[in-house]
């Protein structure tokens, strides 16, 4: 495996060297940028119609606890190894460059596959905002027969695709001030919704467990959680079950924080830098949903956020249009749309920064590692941009926002595993930060995971697995091949 010393003289390669332009603040705002966006707004209302009720709040703090479990083990990572790659790198001084390439492939999952899928998403809330204050935009995808064509995803990943070459400065700028709005109407939704919460519409805050539509229905188990199929029966919405399975899915809410990690060879003395911005990140989003969901489920009955049969599904603006605030409407409509903004930026930022370490270890073309005269690896980010742009225009958004959990989840266990491994293999090395309580912070951390993991979807699974089969096929066929690190060994 890559020593931790090989991964810092890798950073310092001349012509692949990326300049400190960040702070701690700046990795606060990157958090909070790539994680508040269309989740807050949406996922929290069909979930809570759904699947959980009132207990959704709960399910956010489970989540939150999971990740803030992995955020400390991430944490004493990024003082360790402050270089680009996040998970990608600190697999590589872990576990060896085999694992080091699934996590980098996983990640890819996470970042890119999240980019176009939330750029789709972005298109979409552009439809409804114009709509909502008397702009009619027709639907931004043109269809030719079966293929599809989204020119407004396609335009959005064009644009943050251009504020990403001219600099990781200009990125955080952007960020700034479109997070500072966004964190604005988020709380300016709560300080309204709050005038017309009832506590009753709290009651049951976990209600009874009910049988799933597949068992009724004959449907098939591929939508069963892998926990129920082992389990030997069929899974069901609402009680304790349906406020786990909630805390899986809610999850999706949360992904994103890690990618300030992949941001440590940009920043300011990022052996304490990145776990502030990490951590510091992670407790303001969690305040924020779990004030939200509060909101949310007390200002109506959980029942009437449930998914209609035409399909049609409540978002936080339901509630608000029950209780006759037609203008908040337009104002989380808007909320939604900058949200996304930002995660499609951040996530595309971070995906960079991996393909820019796995192109340094020879996995991918080395050429893709050179930094420009604005001290941007921008061959990288122009094939990422390519890639989510033509991922966002012509690839329909399905039910991937599961399989980018599970990469996730797949992720922070192996990055909460490595922590432990590297206290036993490299004690001498300097720590600015330390995981608490070793190693019951890491356990705990993988055990979350684990069981987040196996509360999601059998179908997620069976295409997690596919995408880990196709990313082995490429590291075998180039990646094997062309890696420096066995180019050194032989």
């Amino acid at each position: 495996m890559k020593s931790v010393e090989q991964s810092l003289a890798n950073a310092d390669e001349p012509g692949r060297r990326l300049r400190k332009e960040l702070g701690a603040l700046d990795l606060v705002v990157f958090g909070v940028a790539v994680v508040v966006g269309a989740g807050i707004f949406s996922v929290t209302a069909s979930i809570a119609g759904d699947v959980a009720g009132p207990s959704v709040s709960l399910a956010f703090v489970i989540a939150a606890v999971a990740c803030g479990l992995a955020a400390l083990c991430y944490a004493e990572f990024a003082s360790i190894v402050p270089v680009a790659g996040s998970a990608y790198t600190y697999s590589y001084a872990t576990f060896g460059e085999l694992l080091a390439w699934v996590v980098g492939w996983d990640l890819v999952l996470e970042c890119g596959v999240g980019a176009a899928l939330v750029s789709r998403a972005w298109s979409a809330y552009l439809v409804q905002f114009l709509g909502l204050v008397g702009v009619p935009l027709p639907a931004t995808e043109l269809r030719w027969g079966a293929i599809g064509f989204d020119w407004a995803a396609l335009l959005i990943a064009i644009a943050l695709t251009t504020v990403l070459v001219l600099g990781v400065k200009m990125s955080s700028r952007v960020s700034k001030i479109i997070t500072a709005f966004k964190v604005l109407v988020v709380v300016l939704v709560v300080a309204v919704g709050a005038r017309y919460v009832k506590a009753s519409n709290y009651t049951p805050f976990i209600p009874p467990s009910t049988t799933s539509r597949c068992a009724t229905n004959g449907g098939s188990s591929l939508h069963e959680s892998l926990l129920t199929v082992l389990g030997g029966r069929w899974g069901g919405s609402f009680g304790v079950g349906g406020l786990f399975a909630a805390a899986s899915l809610v999850f999706f809410a949360f992904v994103g924080f890690d990618i300030v990690a992949t941001a440590a060879e940009e920043t300011r003395n990022p052996q304490k830098a990145v776990p502030r911005g990490i951590l510091g990140a992670l407790v303001p989003i969690t305040v924020l949903y779990v004030a939200v969901s509060l909101v949310l489920t007390g200002m109506v009955d959980y029942t009437a956020l449930a998914t209609r049969p035409d399909g049609t599904t409540a978002t936080l603006a339901t509630a608000f249009a029950l209780n006759g605030v037609g203008w908040a409407v337009v104002v989380i409509s808007l909320g939604a749309l900058t949200g996304l903004t930002t995660v499609v930026l951040v996530a595309m930022l971070g995906q960079t920064r991996v393909l820019l370490a796995m192109s340094r270890d020879g996995l991918l073309p080395r050429h893709l590692a050179r930094i420009n005269s604005a001290d941007v690896p921008a061959r990288s980010t122009l094939i990422v941009g390519a890639a989510v742009e033509l991922a966002a225009a012509f690839i329909p958004a399905d039910t991937l926002g599961e399989m980018v959990n599970i990469g996730t989840l797949f992720a922070f266990l192996l990055v909460s595993t490595g922590v432990i491994i590297l206290r036993r293999t490299r004690p001498e090395l300097p720590r600015a930060f330390r995981t608490p309580m070793m190693p019951l912070i890491p356990i705990l951390s993988v055990l979350a995971c684990l069981w987040l993991m196996i509360n999601l979807t059998i179908q997620t699974w069976l295409r997690f697995v596919i995408w880990m089969a196709v990313g082995l096929v490429v590291y075998g066929g180039y990646g094997r091949r062309h890696s420096q690190f066995s180019r050194r060994q032989d």
